[in-house]
């Protein structure tokens, strides 16, 4: 996943909503109560870890039973105190107090409630990062140095994957098309991060990889479950008890595929995910985020957005205002002949369909400009409106460039894009011979565009002829 390109944008729920699911998760919630539990009488080791001697009173507090108590209640603690529900008050003496942070639990703001539990998010996903410590005190080297080698162990590139497969699992999800809200199978997920694009047929060996790499992951999400990033079904038990019967990295019958681990992000783990992102610079927007900026943010804002999300964020931003003026600044910044200005007026044009005739006067105020006129003809026709004037050759031809180009930039090659070169072709009789002559910066990357996809020959020559005539009268 590059950090070069936006990421699809996010429809995430409000903040209320997102900080009460927050507070409702298990490891907050143990992480809160552990926090208003902790006294002068508490002690925590060297390292801040609850004393092992506190332990069973912590796990009997939180209702844990089981072999696995004491470690879970050492998770929810070290999870209290990265989140700074509890601190140290005294190292020497190893007593704590309750953190700062415990109060915005109950009267912080949604923001503050998201901000802690973003903190435990952090804690546990490093914890994930980390294997079975088993056997880790055979590999201490001279003076207490942990042999990662030995234990076939390295932090950072175990870190980067599981940054990397949640990185896919975001991916997939606010992509519109993809599963959204539907649970992803793990083979999916883990074939994603080690079977490159390019590969027919996985190879044994990276077959091997992928059923490896499925196994750390349905330890890791059983991890990651209990702070509400993701909603796990593990591994059939009955998979791993039998040795002969690997999990199967490939295509299984849809009956059997749930066998094999399925995992959902969750709303609040969209949220997460989209923090961590950002953090690390990637370019995560979220539907919503430019309802309150002016035209020109929008427009440029929406550019590379698919369409779905472009109409959920213009109906947001046409919410708070009203229809006239609304349609007036969108007109005024779909002007330009920059490179992003086609795409643009494609935005602006999609903007307006949601507008009620009460915007009428300000297309009617645009019908003479060079670069408006044309969309705003559209826009009158489509609702009936008297005394359009009909749009002139000259204005016919220089549309048509501007919406094949604003369609170039936002799908690129797409089968949507070559129906509608064939249908201009066809529609237009002596397109080519014209449309050379149209002053517009992208009419020659157009006609070229054209040539490239109609599938007849004589028509696609006939494109490309017309591009090296628009190339050599623009001194291109």
């Amino acid at each position: 996943m590059s950090d070069s390109s936006p990421l699809p944008p996010v429809r995430l729920r409000p903040e209320a909503e997102l900080a009460r699911a927050a507070l409702a998760t298990p490891l907050l919630s143990r992480a809160a109560r552990l926090a208003r539990w902790a006294g002068p009488g508490t002690r925590v080791d060297a390292g801040g870890g609850l004393a092992e001697e506190q332990l069973p009173a912590a796990a009997e507090l939180l209702g844990l039973t089981g072999d696995d108590a004491p470690a879970y209640a050492a998770e929810a603690w070290r999870v209290a105190l990265d989140a700074g529900l509890v601190e140290i008050v005294d190292e020497d003496a190893g007593t704590v107090a309750a953190g700062e942070e415990l109060a915005l639990l109950t009267a912080g703001s949604p923001h503050d409630v998201l901000g802690v539990w973003l903190a435990a998010l952090e804690t546990v996903i490093g914890d994930a990062s980390v294997p079975d410590l088993d056997g880790i005190v055979d590999a201490l080297g001279e003076g207490g140095e942990v042999d990662f080698s030995s234990l076939g162990w390295d932090p950072k590139a175990e870190a980067e994957f599981l940054d990397g497969v949640l990185g896919n699992l975001y991916l997939l999800t606010v992509s519109e098309g993809g599963p959204g809200e539907a649970p992803v199978p793990l083979p999916a997920l883990a074939a994603s991060m080690l079977v490159p694009s390019d590969m027919g047929e996985p190879t044994n060996d990276v077959l091997e990889q992928v059923s490896d790499a499925m196994m750390r992951l349905d330890d890791q999400f059983r991890m990651l479950e209990p702070v509400g990033l993701v909603a796990y079904q593990p591994v059939d038990e009955a998979l791993m008890a039998d040795a002969e019967e690997e999990p199967a990295a490939g295509p299984v019958d849809e009956s059997d595929v749930t066998r094999y681990g399925m995992v959902r992000l969750t709303p609040l783990g969209a949220f997460g995910l989209r923090a961590r992102l950002l953090e690390a610079g990637f370019d995560a927007p979220a539907v919503g985020e430019l309802a309150d900026k002016g035209a020109d943010a929008l427009l440029d804002g929406m550019a590379a957005f698919p369409q779905g999300a472009a109409q959920a964020e213009t109906e947001q931003w046409l919410d708070r205002r009203e229809s006239l003026a609304a349609a007036r600044e969108l007109l005024a910044a779909a002007r330009g002949g920059d490179a992003g200005a086609p795409l643009r007026r494609l935005r602006c044009q999609q903007a307006l369909s949601l507008v009620g005739i009460e915007a009428e006067p300000a297309l009617r105020d645009v019908l003479g400009d060079p670069e408006l006129g044309g969309l705003a003809r559209v826009w009158l026709a489509e609702r009936g409106a008297a005394d359009v004037p009909a749009p002139s050759p000259d204005m016919i031809f220089w549309l048509t460039i501007d919406t094949v180009a604003a369609q170039l930039a936002a799908e690129g090659n797409s089968e949507e894009l070559q129906a509608l070169v064939e249908g201009l072709a066809q529609q237009h009789e002596g397109f080519f011979a014209e449309a050379w002559r149209v002053e517009h910066p992208d009419t020659a990357d157009v006609l070229e565009a054209m040539g490239r996809l109609h599938p007849d020959k004589k028509v696609a020559k006939e494109a490309r002829k017309a591009a090296f005539k628009a190339r050599s009268q623009h001194g291109g």
